[in-house]
């Protein structure tokens, strides 16, 4: 890769690291599905300008609504709901590094799903590194039923949902939907699916105050840096360096989502949690082939 698409693949790990902080700020004033809400739909609006400043209205005869609801439902409004439930029963430097699970369900996903993905030898390899680093995470907590399994049971299955949303979203690009478009497709209807469901279940006029300028800025940051800009970041690395190399933010996540989670709201992390970021690691490497073309002998 180019020098311009490392400094892209390092902005977008910083921005999709920074989601799991902004989040956390967030839900220190607001419910889980206001902040979800507020994340889609301000980045609805970002992208909607962008749109229409190129002359594309995302609302024209014959676009795929029900493709991009169904997107927005997998690679939104559930994930989000359950990472940022989660986030308020467990820390977000560890909510990223079960977050990074999800390139495992998605080759468990694309095996069942698809015709051709289908689990090899690495990829099995690669399957039971990443379970044994879940296991390490998580072990202890179910053994003692702490309260933080509920949320990390949640952020799994929003990892579980992104799986299903990558598999579901292949199928943009044979429609010949424009990624841009696609982006902005699932965030707008997205916007529209959870803005009933959050008015029912969080009723955000009875805050006892309104939200302070630092939830603001969380927001702010979390929906046109973490999602706006990143998704534009995202399909700017897809096109220049291809699914794999893009691969590689996934291993840079959690260090972001970790150094502000500790020195900028004091979270801790146990050594068990590092050493099963580490095995989780390793599989993602191995899954993609790099551990064996970096110990493959030169010719």
């Amino acid at each position: 890769m180019s020098a311009r698409v490392w400094i892209w693949l390092l902005s977008l790990a910083v921005l999709w690291g920074g989601s799991f902080f902004f989040a956390k700020v967030a839900l220190a004033e607001l419910a889980p599905l206001t902040v979800v809400f507020c994340r889609v739909a301000l980045a609805a609006l970002a992208l909607n300008l962008v749109m229409l400043s190129s002359g594309r209205p995302l609302f024209r005869t014959g676009a795929p609504l029900r493709a991009y609801a169904a997107m927005g439902l997998l690679n939104n409004l559930i994930p989000f709901g359950l990472i940022f439930w989660g986030q308020t029963q467990i820390a977000s430097g560890l909510a990223s590094i079960l977050n990074a699970t999800t390139p495992l369900f998605t080759l468990l996903v694309a095996h069942f799903i698809t015709h051709d993905e289908r689990i090899g030898g690495l990829k099995l390899g690669a399957l039971v590194l990443g379970i044994g680093g879940v296991a390490i995470l998580m072990g202890p907590d179910l053994i003692g039923s702490s309260r933080g399994t509920a949320g990390q049971i949640a952020c799994l299955g929003g990892a579980l949902s992104y799986a299903f949303a990558g598999v579901y979203g292949r199928r943009f690009a044979k429609m010949g939907v424009a990624p841009v478009e696609a982006a902005t497709g699932q965030v707008t209807l997205s916007a529209m699916l959870i803005l009933p469901i959050m008015l029912i279940a969080d009723r955000p006029w009875l805050l006892p105050t309104p939200p302070s300028p630092t939830t603001w800025a969380a927001l702010g940051g979390l929906a046109l840096l973490s999602t706006a800009l990143a998704y534009v970041l995202y399909f700017r690395i897809l096109a220049a360096a291809g699914a794999t190399n893009l691969l590689l933010v996934t291993f840079l996540i959690p260090v972001t989502a970790i150094l502000l989670g500790a020195f900028v709201l004091g979270e801790r992390l146990a050594p068990r949690h590092f050493a099963g970021m580490t095995l989780i690691g390793l599989s993602l490497a191995a899954m993609d082939g790099r551990i064996v073309r970096f110990l493959r002998p030169a010719k």
